[in-house]
């Protein structure tokens, strides 16, 4: 029987869908309009797709959008008077400081001088402090994604084993804790774990985040389990446009898995809807209001 397929596509549409009830409620109780300001620096192509797609969808929530395009050849000093003006901006809520940055730049730097309150993408060490030690904190969109997709196949992730691959601060060691936050056994591997296929067996929940495309064969998934694919690699296709493809063999998985999300259309859908998410929340707790219901 072959795995449910985790469409993440309409779970997110359905997320982007509460969250801009959301903030027409937010305005109409309270006069707030979250804004959420995307810093990009230089010019990668997929950056400014990306950058694109998420002002389009901000403005669609209802949301203010705030763009903020800078010449590759910005130094550190006008990168951090751009973010110190979005800090004690009252119209911006979040911020975003797309990644990677040109060489030269110390994203570390840039990532500990946004303010924590607007820190949408969960990276400066305050809220990953907060994520850390069970505290409420904002939250890095994509596992917080991984979470929601997750949740849409079983109702709670309590006692279940979930083996993360990959340790990166963006998605696998937030994942810990938010598996940790539902009650869930975490193990978290690495290229250094010995016998990899041996521990991914163990799963029930599988997250692979570690960017080598197609390396989760079928033979490391347990049957049954739900896998969610993080990595999004591009592979050369014989039409020579290249296609895209995860950090688990789809094809071989769909006959092993319980459910399993797809590359595209899985987690990379929900990150931008999770980013719509923390802005909300990070209005609302800038303004003193009770937390939005999504």
């Amino acid at each position: 029987m072959a795995a449910r397929i985790i469409d993440g596509k309409i779970i997110a549409a359905d997320l982007r869908a509460r969250v801009a009830d959301e903030v027409a409620r937010v305005k109409r109780e309270h006069g707030l309009t979250p804004g959420l300001a995307v810093v990009l620096v230089g010019h990668d192509p997929a950056s400014e797709v990306y950058v694109r797609t998420k002002a389009k969808q901000t403005e669609a929530a209802g949301m203010a959008s705030f763009e903020h395009k800078l010449p590759a050849e910005t130094s550190l000093s006008d990168l951090l008077s751009v973010i110190a003006r979005l800090n004690a901006d009252p119209a911006v809520h979040g911020i975003l400081v797309q990644l990677p940055l040109p060489k030269g730049l110390d994203s570390q730097k840039v990532i500990d001088a946004i303010d924590p309150a607007k820190d949408v993408d969960g990276l400066n060490p305050v809220n990953a402090g907060r994520l850390a030690t069970g505290l409420p904190a904002l939250t890095p969109c994509t596992p917080l994604g991984c979470i929601i997709l997750a949740k849409t196949v079983h109702a709670s992730l309590e006692g279940m084993n979930a083996v993360i691959i990959g340790r990166s601060n963006l998605v696998g060691r937030p994942l810990v804790q938010l598996l940790l936050n539902e009650n869930a056994t975490v193990t978290i591997s690495h290229s250094r774990t010995r016998d990899l296929p041996k521990v991914c067996k163990q799963a029930d929940l599988l997250l692979a985040a570690v960017g080598k495309p197609e390396m989760v064969k079928a033979d490391w998934i347990k049957p049954g389990a739900t896998v969610i694919d993080v990595g999004i690699n591009r592979i050369a296709s014989t039409d020579g446009k290249g296609k895209l493809v995860g950090d688990v063999d789809y094809q071989g998985a769909l006959s092993v898995a319980g459910a399993i999300t797809p590359v595209p259309g899985g987690v990379g859908q929900m990150t931008v809807a999770c980013l719509l998410v923390n802005t909300l929340r990070a209005a609302c707790a800038i303004k003193g209001i009770a937390a939005p219901g999504v």
